[in-house]
């Protein structure tokens, strides 16, 4: 019940006039919100943070931040934020002509009394039950030497390809994006947003092979153009693989805060076989707001 009131007010409050408070407002006093949240990371040049209050089914901007240290403290109309049922955080172009919050909101939680819990489990997605399954092969080219080097999320257990990632639709302005960890450096396998067809750079992909796109899941092959510093085709045992959930757009070349499922590739991994993800290090982001 909670999560459809905070989408409800969400909808209202993309179809109100206003998002701010412009009102003559001369009488009226000014109280502090406080914002205590966990796990956020910085956005980069092009993007910000911005809060906002749901009021009468309306969204109030409380004020944008790029700085992820905490508390933060915005002052912001006592009356209003009195009447606030909802808090809710998005991100924002740093440049941004439209008043209202954008798709891209990634926490949110109802007032009580003088707080407010909020999370990214209603808002983005809730990932408690992920699951992920992918194997080693490279199906984009003729050469079967290098099948080591390719990532495909499926699962071929059963004898037939399925596929391997179990992953709750996204709310919008959010992707999944598929990652591999190579000494250190995360190399993207492609966004998605449906875990049971391909990725949205099959066709396009330059390190793929040129003989097809590879199956009709999520994955890559890392055979040729190589980013600098590294040479394809490689060996993906040892690599961590991640499946992350990124704001869209996105200016970040590097996986998100959001980072549900990952896990090593196993030293002694044989290709074309079942691999397992486990929990990702962060599946949810947290935080208290309080209003004094």
């Amino acid at each position: 019940m909670k999560k459809k009131m905070i989408l409800a007010a969400l909808a209202l409050g993309i179809f109100a006039s206003s998002c701010s408070n412009d009102d003559d407002n001369s009488s009226s006093s000014n109280s502090n919100l406080v914002l205590s949240l966990d796990g956020l990371e910085a956005l980069g040049d092009d993007f910000v943070y911005e809060g906002w209050i749901i009021v009468d089914g309306a969204p109030v901007s409380t004020g944008t931040f790029s700085s992820v240290v905490f508390p933060q403290t915005y002052v912001v109309d006592t009356d209003q934020l009195n009447s606030a049922t909802t808090f809710v955080l998005s991100i924002e172009p740093a440049v941004d002509s439209d008043p209202a919050p954008a798709d891209t909101k990634i926490l949110a939680g109802d007032f009580s009394g003088s707080s407010a819990n909020v999370d990214s489990n209603g808002i983005v997605g809730d990932f408690s039950a992920s699951t992920g399954t992918y194997i080693l092969a490279t199906p984009t080219d003729a050469d079967d030497t290098n099948e080591e080097s390719g990532v495909w999320f499926l699962d071929n257990s059963s004898g037939s390809a399925v596929a391997g990632l179990d992953l709750p639709t996204l709310t919008d302005g959010w992707v999944y994006e598929g990652w591999a960890v190579l000494d250190g450096t995360p190399i993207s396998t492609g966004t998605f947003t449906d875990p049971a067809t391909a990725d949205d750079n099959a066709s396009t992909s330059l390190f793929k092979g040129d003989t097809s796109d590879g199956p009709a899941y999520p994955g890559e092959d890392y055979l040729q153009n190589a980013p600098a510093g590294m040479t394809f085709p490689t060996d993906l045992r040892g690599a961590t693989i991640v499946i992350s959930v990124e704001p869209s757009p996105d200016n970040s070349t590097s996986p998100f805060t959001l980072k549900p499922l990952a896990g090593m590739v196993p030293g002694d991994a044989s290709v074309h076989a079942p691999i397992s993800l486990g929990v990702g290090p962060v599946a949810t982001v947290t935080g208290v707001v309080t209003r004094n």
